[in-house]
């Protein structure tokens, strides 16, 4: 279309002969958002990485891709340098893994206008500065010498986006730019784009799985499944009026449902006056310390048996160095006792010997579990360590029966962890978890990785869980849809400390404190 800034007719992606994508037809006019939508695996960024010619050499793109009636299957290597990151910008999805450990920040920016604007020492750095200070980062000076690693997610993210726009691009792609990020994150994220994008005139192609942030951010939408395209149209028009089967079931996966009343029990878990602090270094020889990090302050927490407590607050706020305390991972003051058991006190065997009954499920199913490592044996190792009378008999009926109740068949056990989608793995993980028969389950941000489908999927499969075996969840998110679905208390923390506690209807309902009507308006609950 003569209209279009990015026209793509029939785009099929092959690796190895096979089709990934397959006919994909849509077009990005100036000033524009089109999302592209769909659960991981449809082939939403092999489809942004085609179009850029950013594919493996066992990839093959067909079909008709222009760019300001450029034809972009013509370019050579040299033109294609030309047009990334300069006429086109790409945020990616997790940019501690975009931005390079080894180079402070100020200086990888710096190289993208070394590179296409020929821009170097203080033109480069006054440039640099004026960026971050566009994306709307504080304390610029202090940033531009930072390391990645020193920096929240969401810095790091207007870090990328910084050197998105550094040249000016007409098309920004944003990959999944707010995943696993908090919802007030989220929003001024995704607001910032829209104003980059009304400010340079810019088309914007928004990869997500997230059709909540389509339907507020977003001019137009494309649904995928399997490479292919189900529909495309406004997003009123599509989500009003959905034409397909597989649209409707997206628009119905939020997470739905509420926890099942607990019945009147004793308390399992109990926290009192639980606090976490990390000592500062020194800044001098001769220069006392400064004061030590409270992570989180003194609280105090009670989780009864069959219970879910709901732990919410944004990035920094001591969720997971809470989960880490009671887990006994690090370093904390205040009581923590299980039962009869005192875990605070405990330490080396004895503390060994508590660990079948608190087991922890991790944000990450892609690192939590072991690459060289079959699932048979992921799933026994625990089982094997706190119950080495079993027979071998007995640890293969435990474990065909524990991969049973988290959905997953015998056929499993032999395959390797990169063999399996991020809701397969997540299932695993718990698995290895419930094998040793916990009394409580620390679940951190289970689901915050996972397409919106395969959340709904992971919550059904752990109520069941509870309800079957009794188990108590701390439930550690930032998505309050999903703690509303799963939690019958919450607690609100920010900057370590709690804001706000009660029963999780309540809470969401009426909001009293400032910082939790912030999260629940964030998060648009309905």
């Amino acid at each position: 279309m003569a209209e279009s800034l990015l026209s793509v007719e029939d785009l099929t992606i092959a690796f190895d002969g096979t089709n990934v994508v397959e006919r994909l037809s849509f077009h990005i006019k100036a000033g524009e958002t089109l999302a592209l939508v769909g659960e991981s695996g449809s082939g939403k960024s092999v489809t942004a990485l085609g179009i850029l010619n950013l594919l493996p050499p066992n990839a093959t793109v067909a079909g008709t891709r222009r760019l300001n009636d450029s034809n972009l299957a013509t370019l050579n290597t040299r033109q294609w340098n030309g047009v990334r990151g300069n006429q086109v910008g790409f945020i990616f999805q997790e940019p501690m893994t975009s931005l390079n450990p080894l180079h402070r920040v100020g200086r990888q920016i710096g190289e993208t206008l070394r590179l296409h604007q020929g821009l170097s020492g203080q033109a480069a750095r006054a440039r640099t500065r004026v960026l971050l200070e566009r994306v709307k980062l504080p304390r610029v000076d202090e940033l531009m010498n930072a390391w990645p690693h020193q920096l929240s997610g969401g810095q790091r993210q207007r870090v990328m986006i910084a050197m998105a726009i550094a040249n000016n691009p007409r098309l920004l792609i944003a990959d999944e730019p707010t995943t696993a990020l908090d919802v007030t994150v989220q929003q001024e994220i995704l607001a910032l784009l829209r104003e980059l994008r009304d400010d340079y005139g810019m088309g914007l192609l928004f990869i997500t799985h997230d059709l909540n942030l389509v339907r507020r951010h977003a001019d137009r939408v494309c649904v995928m499944y399997h490479g292919r395209e189900q529909e495309t149209g406004s997003v009123k028009t599509v989500f009003d009026t959905p034409q397909t089967a597989y649209t409707r079931a997206l628009l119905a996966a939020e997470p739905e449902g509420r926890p099942a009343p607990v019945p009147s029990a004793p308390p399992l878990l109990q926290a009192e006056q639980l606090s976490v602090s990390f000592a500062r270094p020194r800044r001098g020889l001769f220069r006392a310390p400064p004061p030590a990090f409270e992570a989180v302050k003194p609280l105090d927490l009670t989780l009864r048996a069959g219970e879910t407590l709901g732990v919410v607050g944004e990035s920094g706020s001591g969720k997971t160095t809470l989960a880490s305390a009671i887990m006994r991972l690090v370093t904390s003051r205040g009581a923590v006792t299980l039962g009869e058991a005192r875990l605070d006190q405990l330490s080396g065997k004895a503390l060994r010997r508590q660990r079948h009954r608190l087991q922890m499920v991790f944000q990450d199913p892609y690192g939590a579990l072991s690459p060289r490592m079959p699932v048979f044996d992921i799933v026994s190792e625990g089982l094997r360590f706190h119950f080495p009378h079993l027979s071998r008999a007995e640890v293969s009926e435990r474990v065909y029966q524990t991969l049973a109740d988290v959905g997953l068949p015998e056929s499993v056990a032999a395959r390797y962890p990169h063999e399996f989608s991020g809701g397969q793995r997540q299932r695993i993980a718990v698995a290895r978890a419930i094998i040793v028969e916990p009394e409580l389950l620390v679940l951190d941000e289970p689901t915050s990785a996972l397409d919106r489908s395969v959340q709904k999927q992971l919550i059904e499969l752990l109520r069941t869980l509870q309800a079957k075996r009794g188990l108590s969840y701390l439930f550690i998110s930032h998505d309050l849809a999903v703690v509303r679905a799963m939690a019958h208390r919450i607690i609100v923390l920010k900057d370590g400390e709690v804001v706000e506690h009660g029963n999780c209807a309540d809470v969401l309902k009426a909001p009293r404190h400032a910082y939790t009507r912030q999260l629940v308006e964030a998060a648009r609950l309905g």
